[in-house]
């Protein structure tokens, strides 16, 4: 049986869509089979519902943030709303260390925001559009529900094909190398240019991801193929209440050295160290390999930040093994580092 969702598509009109989501939502009419169990939940968010929901975020931030060398000040892509106060959901380095920040529903409007989160462990950032939207938000599913081979959607604000079908090709942890580790990312193909912050949705209609970055390997093996990277919806709910109320989680913070690293060959080795970052300070430079924490081996990036972290707190001091870069012998150097709270290095909205 064919998802209401998808006869939706079909029935109204479309004409706020490209040419090539219109082809992709024909390709879709004739490919995706789900099953009468979803009926009732897709009658609920009916496609067009789904497609208005997600809007266009663009932000502005201050040319002396932290993140504007890697990241510029002048930051777009997507978010979605998730409740009927015009809160917008989307990827946070879209909106990190952002000074104002706009959403623009699916008529042009441009409508300014208010920043009311970033919680850097999972990568989610909320927004709250500052006048109604008049937008009906789209509820939120089960990613624990998506394997391998589960078909999805992935919408966008914009671009060539906002609308576009895929598939899960893996759930896996990813290590990024600006010290952030999520166990259960999932993984799509095709990829989509359109990313940040695109909405994941289910076969219920309903949001199961953020969309967080382009990838190589969402296949691996000999073959690696490109697709995207998503959080999963449900590393937010347990968090959700918190960051709206607070604009940030409470409890003990990671401890952060300010070291950015690559996997080459078996090897951890440090790629930059944010500039006056704990890691700068104490002496650690571009080219150096990672081989220990406190004399305990590090195995992979996701190994290194697992042993930093069982150390303690922000502020604790963080013993590391390396061989300094450009060596003569591979004798190991120890290097302390007293690690720092993330969120005091950053330039942060006040809100946050």
């Amino acid at each position: 049986m064919i998802s209401p969702i998808l006869n939706s598509l079909a029935a109204r009109p479309l004409w706020r869509l490209a040419p090539m989501a219109v082809i992709a939502l024909g390709i879709m009419l004739a490919a995706v089979a789900w099953e009468a169990a979803n009926v009732r939940a897709a009658e609920y968010a009916t496609s067009q519902d789904i497609i208005q929901a997600v809007v266009g975020i663009s932000a502005m931030v201050p040319e002396d943030a932290r993140t504007v060398e890697h990241l510029g000040t002048m930051r777009s892509g997507n978010g979605i709303v998730i409740d009927d106060q015009g809160l917008v959901l989307t990827i946070g380095y879209l909106m990190l260390e952002a000074s104002a920040a706009a959403v623009t529903d699916a008529d042009g409007v441009l409508v300014r925001a208010s920043l009311v989160a970033y919680d850097h462990n999972t990568g989610f950032g909320l927004l709250r559009a500052r006048h109604p939207l008049g937008i009906k938000p789209v509820p939120l599913g089960s990613s624990a529900d998506l394997v391998e081979g589960s078909s999805v959607i992935v919408i966008s604000k914009g671009g060539s094909m906002p609308v576009m079908a895929a598939r899960v090709a893996s759930r896996r942890e990813f290590a990024g190398y600006w010290e952030y580790l999520l166990e259960d990312a999932i993984f799509t193909v095709p990829p989509n240019p359109q990313y940040g912050g695109a909405a994941l949705i289910d076969s219920n209609g309903r949001l199961v991801g953020i969309g967080s970055l382009a990838v190589n390997d969402a296949v691996q093996g000999p073959k690696p193929v490109r697709g995207n990277m998503f959080v999963p919806i449900d590393a937010l709910k347990p968090i959700l209440s918190e960051l709206v109320e607070k604009g940030r989680t409470s409890g003990p913070r990671h401890p952060w050295l300010g070291v950015y690293t690559d996997e080459t060959r078996g090897r951890v080795v440090v790629t930059r160290t944010a500039a006056g970052g704990p890691a700068d300070t104490a002496g650690i430079r571009p080219g150096d390999v990672i081989m220990g924490v406190g004399g305990k081996r590090v195995k992979s990036i996701a190994d290194f930040y697992r042993k930093i972290w069982a150390r303690g707190s922000a502020g604790v001091e963080i013993p590391i093994d390396l061989v300094p870069a450009n060596a003569e012998s591979l004798k190991i150097k120890a290097i302390k580092v007293h690690s720092q709270d993330r969120y005091d290095w950053l330039k942060l909205n006040e809100g946050f």
